[in-house]
Protein backbone atom coordinates (compact mmCIF):
# COMPACT_ATOMS: atom_id res chain seq x y z
CA UNK A 1 0.00 0.00 0.00
CA UNK A 2 1.46 3.33 -1.06
CA UNK A 3 1.48 6.57 0.87
CA UNK A 4 -0.85 9.23 -0.47
CA UNK A 5 0.62 12.42 -1.87
CA UNK A 6 0.01 15.75 -0.16
CA UNK A 7 -2.47 16.60 -2.92
CA UNK A 8 -4.36 13.33 -2.50
CA UNK A 9 -4.62 13.84 1.27
CA UNK A 10 -5.83 17.42 0.84
CA UNK A 11 -8.42 16.33 -1.72
CA UNK A 12 -9.82 13.60 0.55
CA UNK A 13 -9.97 15.95 3.54
CA UNK A 14 -11.69 18.74 1.61
CA UNK A 15 -15.08 17.06 1.86
CA UNK A 16 -14.52 15.45 5.24
CA UNK A 17 -15.00 16.19 8.93
CA UNK A 18 -11.59 14.68 9.61
CA UNK A 19 -8.55 16.92 10.05
CA UNK A 20 -4.89 16.29 9.57
CA UNK A 21 -2.33 16.31 12.33
CA UNK A 22 1.08 15.46 10.90
CA UNK A 23 0.97 11.97 9.40
CA UNK A 24 -2.46 11.19 10.89
CA UNK A 25 -6.08 12.14 10.41
CA UNK A 26 -8.19 12.76 13.50
CA UNK A 27 -11.78 13.35 14.41
CA UNK A 28 -13.64 13.81 17.67
CA UNK A 29 -17.23 13.06 18.62
CA UNK A 30 -19.18 14.20 21.66
CA UNK A 31 -22.03 12.03 22.94
CA UNK A 32 -24.88 12.60 25.36
CA UNK A 33 -23.43 10.19 27.92
CA UNK A 34 -20.71 7.66 28.68
CA UNK A 35 -22.82 4.67 27.63
CA UNK A 36 -23.40 6.10 24.14
CA UNK A 37 -19.69 6.92 23.80
CA UNK A 38 -18.88 3.29 24.65
CA UNK A 39 -21.45 2.02 22.13
CA UNK A 40 -19.71 4.11 19.49
CA UNK A 41 -16.27 2.76 20.49
CA UNK A 42 -17.57 -0.80 20.22
CA UNK A 43 -19.14 -0.11 16.82
CA UNK A 44 -15.84 1.37 15.60
CA UNK A 45 -14.01 -1.71 16.88
CA UNK A 46 -16.26 -3.99 14.81
CA UNK A 47 -15.78 -1.89 11.68
CA UNK A 48 -12.01 -1.75 12.23
CA UNK A 49 -11.77 -5.52 12.72
CA UNK A 50 -13.68 -6.07 9.50
CA UNK A 51 -11.33 -3.73 7.66
CA UNK A 52 -8.23 -5.15 9.39
CA UNK A 53 -7.18 -1.54 10.00
CA UNK A 54 -7.25 -0.22 13.55
CA UNK A 55 -7.46 3.37 14.75
CA UNK A 56 -6.10 4.74 17.98
CA UNK A 57 -9.15 5.33 20.18
CA UNK A 58 -9.27 7.77 23.08
CA UNK A 59 -12.35 7.99 25.30
CA UNK A 60 -12.06 11.09 27.47
CA UNK A 61 -14.12 13.53 29.46
CA UNK A 62 -16.75 10.77 30.00
CA UNK A 63 -18.53 11.48 26.71
CA UNK A 64 -15.93 12.30 24.06
CA UNK A 65 -14.21 9.95 21.64
CA UNK A 66 -11.20 10.87 19.53
CA UNK A 67 -10.09 8.61 16.70
CA UNK A 68 -6.69 8.81 15.07
CA UNK A 69 -5.93 7.03 11.79
CA UNK A 70 -2.59 6.38 10.14
CA UNK A 71 -0.98 3.43 8.42
CA UNK A 72 1.89 2.92 10.84
CA UNK A 73 3.54 0.23 8.70
CA UNK A 74 3.84 2.78 5.86
CA UNK A 75 4.72 5.77 8.04
CA UNK A 76 1.80 7.95 7.01
CA UNK A 77 -1.55 8.14 5.32
CA UNK A 78 -2.82 5.62 2.80
CA UNK A 79 -6.10 4.88 1.10
CA UNK A 80 -6.88 2.43 3.92
CA UNK A 81 -7.11 5.32 6.40
CA UNK A 82 -9.64 7.21 4.33
CA UNK A 83 -11.65 4.07 3.54
CA UNK A 84 -11.95 3.33 7.26
CA UNK A 85 -12.81 6.97 8.02
CA UNK A 86 -15.61 6.73 5.47
CA UNK A 87 -16.91 3.49 6.96
CA UNK A 88 -16.99 5.01 10.43
CA UNK A 89 -19.09 7.85 9.08
CA UNK A 90 -20.83 10.26 11.38
CA UNK A 91 -21.21 8.05 14.38
CA UNK A 92 -20.86 4.35 13.49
Amino acid sequence: MELLSEEQVAERLSSSEWTREGDEIVREWKFENFARAMEFVNAVAEIAEGANHHPDILLHGWNKVRLTLSTHSQGGLTDADFRLAGQIGSGA
